[in-house]
């Protein structure tokens, strides 16, 4: 039996086609003939990927979408297959976020299948209130415009505005299916360098629940309830007040490193929300973001099925703070030697002494 659907007075009729809608023609669109069972702002994400799901969930909540000619308010609303869905659009700013953006990329890697982008600091992946313009999603639809037709411009997974390092784009629809369900079986591989707070005894993995922050909303927590996350780590080199660390993803829960390295006491360097108000290396140089970067990407190949791995050098300001940190290694261990460690009694070769040693 078919599901009840809400109805009012007459609406527009479907126009034939699709396209951009405005004040007086709404979005005619048909729902995929395989989408029985799904629901209805789960397919409009997908036929309109350049609007949140949020956005859309609001539009049928307001009645500006209709299914068959009947007005829908519910987005659970299930859908049969191959109905025509009309959407009034409330354009807005929002409408921003499907301009494309001549934003320079840095691509890595690209054929007709893949595009795989090393992200810098500062460039939000995906639009989002307060950054509806200058996202990596508005870069990608100057970059290759046919990405219009794959939803969300083929991303399928995304790293923090501050978070930098390597990214995979899906060029067409069947791509994006077939990484999602690698993302899905755990069989990408994603590595990221991170220098933590504190001295990190060994590596482990770190496997608790990760869902909304309790009381601040805009954070993500370690909470019962959540959604099962797990980070693998391990020590790659130790400072005095900090431990650069490798992790592992076998999740790709939202921040998830981030909370996960807050939650066993080592929060990130620069990191402003999970660093406990303390976002600089301790007694060291101030960092102005998280120290977390993409250095390794491995995936099987959509199409060819070869196994492929990207690896990204850090960037710069990276770089540059464990080289800082490593000379002021050198220096603690210096002044914590001294000459005074030295026994004047004890014979010592001399190895090396300044000048020639002649008193003329």
């Amino acid at each position: 039996m078919k599901i009840p659907q809400k109805k009012t007075k007459s609406q527009t009729p479907p126009q034939t086609g699709s396209g951009r809608g405005d004040d007086s023609t709404p979005l005619a669109l048909a729902a995929p003939v395989d989408c029985g069972g799904v629901r209805l702002d789960i397919v409009l994400s997908g036929l309109l990927p350049q609007h949140s799901r949020n956005r859309l969930q609001g539009w049928i909540r307001e009645g500006r979408v209709s299914v068959s000619g009947n007005v829908v308010l519910e987005p659970k609303q299930k859908l049969w297959g191959g109905e025509s869905i009309t959407v009034d659009e409330a354009l807005d700013d929002q409408c921003a976020a499907s301009t494309p953006e001549a934003i320079p990329l840095n691509v890595v890697f690209e054929d007709e299948t893949l595009i795989v982008i090393d992200k810098p600091a500062g460039l939000v992946v995906h639009p989002a209130a307060g950054n509806w313009s200058g996202t990596l999603l508005n870069a990608l639809l100057h970059h290759a415009p046919q990405l219009t037709s794959v939803p969300r411009a083929g991303i399928v997974h995304r790293l923090d505005k501050d978070t930098s390092g390597l990214l995979v784009v899906a060029k067409t629809l069947e791509a994006q299916t077939d990484l999602v369900r690698q993302l899905q079986a755990r069989t990408v591989k994603r590595e990221y360098q991170a220098l933590a707070r504190g001295e990190v005894e060994r590596g482990g993995t770190v496997d608790a629940a990760i869902g909304r922050h309790p009381i601040q909303r805009t954070k993500m927590a370690v909470v019962m309830g959540g959604k099962p996350a797990r980070t693998h780590f391990r020590v790659v080199e130790r400072f005095s007040t900090c431990t650069l660390i490798e992790c592992s993803l076998e999740t790709g829960r939202t921040h998830q490193i981030r909370v996960h390295l807050d939650h066993i006491g080592h929060p990130l360097v620069g990191d402003p929300v999970y660093g406990r108000g303390a976002n600089r290396v301790p007694r060291g140089p101030a960092f102005d973001r998280q120290f977390l970067h993409a250095r390794k990407l491995g995936l099987v190949h959509p199409v060819s099925g070869r196994s492929m791995l990207w690896k990204s050098p850090l960037p710069d300001d990276m770089a540059e703070l464990l080289e800082q940190l490593r000379l002021n290694a050198v220096m603690e261990a210096d002044a914590a030697l001294g000459d005074d460690d030295f026994d004047d009694d004890h014979e010592v070769e001399l190895i090396y002494e300044y000048g020639d040693g002649d008193d003329d």
